[in-house]
Formats: C-alpha cells, sequence, structure tokens
C-alpha cells in the first residue's frame, strides 16, 4: 500500500510538472469577426434542416338551438367569412344549424381559417349514425353527408346508496337510462322505494354506442349486481338466437317473467289494490287495480305476451286497452292520452301500447291498471312477483355460460374500481 501510494503521489507531481507547459490562453491573438445573417423564416428553417409547416388547431363543440353560422364558428375559434358563408348557404352544411346537442369537430390553420369540420348524430336507425363533413381544398369548401354504424363498447360504473338510487347513479356519473334499466333488472325482487338501505352497493356494466369513438348515446345493460341489505341479486343479458333476449341469473336461472312487475318503466304507484275513498265519489269503495302517477304521455308497455282484445273508449276508463293472456289472463290499461294498438294485435313484453293520460272518471294524469284472471281480479304487484319465470333453452346453455363468465370479469372491474376509489 505504501508503494502504491508513492507511485500515485510521483504521477501527481509529474502532472504538476507537465501543465505549465501548456499555452497560455491570455497570450493566444485575438481577431474579431462580423458577419451579415439572414433572418428570414426560410433561412432559419433551412438552417434547422426543416421544411416551413403551418399549424393545425383542432376545437369542438356543442351545437345551440339558436345558433348561426357565425355564432357557431365564432365559438370554435373560427375567423373565416368565407366558411360562414358556406355554412349558411349550402344545403347540406345548413342542417348542422336550429339543432342542439350536436358535437362539432373543426380543424384550422393558424390564421384561424376552416381546413375541416365534422359533426355527427343519431339518424333515423337507433343503430345508426350521420356525420357531416365540410373540407377546404383547391375548389374551395365541399360538403357530404354520410351515413355509418354505430359501434358497442362496454362501459364500467358503480356506486353507493346514500340516498336514493338514482342520486346514486348521478354521483357515479351513470345515465339516466342505465340507471331506469337498473331498477327495472332487480324491479321484481327490490322495491326501490322501500327496501333500499344507506350503504346499499351496485356494479353495472353497459353498452356505449359510438359513431368514430365519440359516444353518441347509452345501450343496453349487459349485467349489473345489487346488494341490498346484505343481499345480492345479479342480471347478465342474453339473447337467443331468434329469440327475445332477457336477464338471467350467473348459474343460468332466467330473470325474465311471465309479466313485468309495472307497466310504466320507473314510477310510483298512488293509489294501491284494495278498498279506499274513491276520489271523485267520496265513497269507501274498493279499488280493483293499481294507479300509478305519471305525467300525460309516459309510455305505456304491456307487461307480457298476449292479443289486444279491446281498444278503444268506455265509459269511465275513457280511452281503455284490454289484453288477454296465457290462461284467460288479462291486464286493463285506463284513462290513456293515446292508444298505440288496435284490436286483434299481437304484442310482446314490453311493447309500447299507449301513453298515460287523464281521460274518462279521472282526477289527474295517471295510468290505472287491472289484472284479472278468468275474470277475477287480482293484485297486479303480487301477480308480477309470483310470476312464473321462462327458462333458458338447454340447447343454448354452453354459449350462455361463455357470455356468463366474460360479464362475471367485468362487473368485478367495475366493483373493484369503485373500492379503490372509496379507499
Amino acid at each position: 500500500m505504501g508503494g502504491i501510494g508513492a507511485l500515485l503521489l510521483g504521477t501527481g507531481v509529474t502532472a504538476f510538472g507537465i501543465a505549465p507547459l501548456a499555452p497560455d490562453a491570455s497570450d493566444l491573438p485575438v481577431r474579431q469577426v462580423v458577419e451579415a445573417l439572414d433572418t428570414s423564416v426560410s433561412a432559419s428553417a433551412s438552417l434547422l434542416g426543416a421544411t416551413t409547416t403551418e399549424f393545425v388547431l383542432f376545437r369542438s363543440e356543442v351545437t345551440r338551438r339558436d345558433d348561426t353560422a357565425q355564432s357557431l364558428l365564432q365559438r370554435l375559434g373560427v375567423v373565416d367569412s368565407e366558411a360562414q358563408g358556406f355554412l349558411r348557404n349550402d344545403t347540406t352544411a345548413r342542417q348542422l344549424l336550429g339543432r342542439a346537442g350536436r358535437l362539432v369537430s373543426v380543424e384550422t390553420n393558424d390564421r384561424q381559417e376552416l381546413q375541416r369540420l365534422t359533426s355527427r348524430w343519431i339518424a333515423g336507425d337507433d343503430r345508426q349514425f350521420s356525420r357531416l363533413v365540410i373540407e377546404n381544398g383547391p375548389d374551395g369548401f365541399k360538403s357530404r353527408l354520410e351515413t355509418g354504424e354505430l359501434t358497442a363498447s362496454a362501459r364500467l360504473a358503480s356506486g353507493v346508496i346514500r340516498s336514493s338510487l338514482f342520486a346514486a347513479t348521478d354521483a357515479a356519473s351513470i345515465p339516466d337510462p342505465v340507471a331506469v334499466q337498473l331498477a327495472e333488472m332487480f324491479s321484481s325482487d327490490i322495491d326501490f322505494r322501500r327496501d333500499l338501505r344507506q350503504g346499499d352497493r351496485f356494479s353495472v356494466v353497459y353498452e356505449s354506442l359510438e359513431a368514430d369513438g365519440e359516444s353518441m348515446r347509452t345501450g343496453r345493460v349487459l349485467s349489473a349486481e345489487f346488494i341490498n341489505n346484505g343481499r345480492k341479486h345479479e342480471g347478465v343479458w342474453f339473447e337467443e338466437p331468434g329469440q327475445r333476449g332477457a336477464y338471467y341469473g350467473f348459474n343460468g336461472e332466467s330473470s325474465r317473467k311471465f309479466y313485468l312487475s309495472s307497466p310504466l318503466e320507473f314510477s310510483r304507484v298512488s293509489s294501491g289494490y284494495g278498498i279506499r275513498f274513491h276520489p271523485i265519489s267520496g265513497a269507501r269503495k274498493a279499488h280493483m287495480g293499481v294507479d300509478y302517477a305519471a305525467p300525460t304521455g309516459t309510455p305505456v308497455r304491456t307487461i307480457g305476451d298476449g292479443v289486444v282484445e279491446f281498444a278503444g273508449v268506455q265509459g269511465g276508463y275513457g280511452n281503455v286497452i284490454y289484453i288477454r293472456h296465457r290462461s284467460n289472463q288479462t291486464t286493463v290499461f285506463a284513462h290513456l292520452s293515446r292508444i298505440g294498438v288496435r284490436q286483434g294485435q299481437k304484442v310482446n313484453q314490453g311493447d309500447l301500447i299507449g301513453n298515460v293520460g287523464t281521460t274518462g272518471a279521472s282526477t289527474g294524469p295517471h295510468l290505472h291498471f287491472e289484472f284479472r284472471d278468468n275474470g277475477v281480479h287480482q293484485d297486479p304487484l303480487t301477480i308480477a312477483r309470483q310470476s312464473e319465470s321462462v327458462p333458458i333453452n338447454p340447447a343454448a346453455r354452453a354459449r350462455f355460460d361463455a357470455v356468463a363468465q366474460l360479464q362475471r370479469i367485468n362487473l368485478n372491474a367495475a366493483a373493484s374500481v369503485q373500492q379503490a376509489s372509496a379507499e
């Protein structure tokens, strides 16, 4: 170690002795050189080894009903009088104005001149969309209207009940149509007006129908899980080839029953089945059906497959529909504002047959609904809960198991997202 140290010390001394032999910078000659530089953009780009390019700017906005060509383009950051004139005068382009809620995207150059405008909306067929494209080319602005197929992707969501189902779905940013379907799925097992408990949890997988990656609307709930008062309720959507789809438990037991729990998607019972004080006569009288409070025009649906036995005006019922089901069972829908079916027409469970109204002996808009078994009145709410399930076809069981396995994975992922956010 002593020898190595001596060697290094000697090397250091040698280096110290050589260093002064280098020229001293202060003794070197100094010469000043001055040259003119070309500061143009092209010269700068050439110096950097790049070509001159324009910026492309992107922006999106949603149309308003009172939009003009000027106001819409102004919100989009477009300063282009030619684009304004084209949007105002072109027949195809003008379809964008006067309609609220359409998402519009534009591309402009760095002078805020319009290069391309794109907008999409749902077409007449709810599985298709329309695409408006306006482009600025060598020959000026041109427009075209195209039609495309909506694509479905799965969205995952979950929530916790604090006060009500819709408050929880709003807090979880779940669209209202999905919340309504969620309530429908479990309405035979859960009374969402009375049975909910603080801390109940739910997870849901639903379709998002998209156009070019832009979500246009929600589709069907594909699977859901609801834990109410410690009890788990589950459902997964399955559609057998050539058959109407339905919800089933993950064990293959059908969630679909011969009768839906309600002729309205989501409403409150304003008058139940049994003895009550009649709102018009004031007398104590048997109420042989169930009244659902709902605004005039609310869609009414049939609760089961059947044939329209009568559709027309009948005394105190006003506009009324009678539907005959299996085993000589009949449902009655009264006080309608509109009748949407005709006598002898076949209807399937869930089909829209009319709209809520206040015709006949009625004090306000509501649906009066009756269930008759061989002519004898029954409590519709009891019948719905006791109705038999529609079994799954054994031949489709393998296909169902594959769908159920995928949806179980999705639901577990949705539940874990909620748990992670809570933590």
